[in-house]
């Protein structure tokens, strides 16, 4: 982990994914207090399609058009 100045960051930006890469963790400060802790990416989390989690659901019994008419004939 590598402690940085709001200056000395401005200066190592264009360097950063080297610095990230190298260090592991950045922590940026303002007047000796953190401010702010820069982290490398992890790896890209995959988001599901609607068709997989629509085929994880269970199916209902009774369509949802039914359950529609039967709500609003109740009011």
């Amino acid at each position: 982990m590598r402690s940085l100045t709001v200056r000395e960051m401005r200066a190592v930006l264009p360097q950063l994914e080297q610095l990230l890469r190298d260090e592991g963790e950045c922590v940026i400060t303002r007047r000796g207090q953190p401010i702010a802790r820069l982290l490398p990416a992890g790896p890209p989390r995959t988001v599901p399609s609607h068709a997989d989690l629509r085929s994880q659901m269970p199916r209902l019994e009774v369509g949802s058009e039914v359950l529609i008419r039967e709500d609003r004939d109740a009011r």
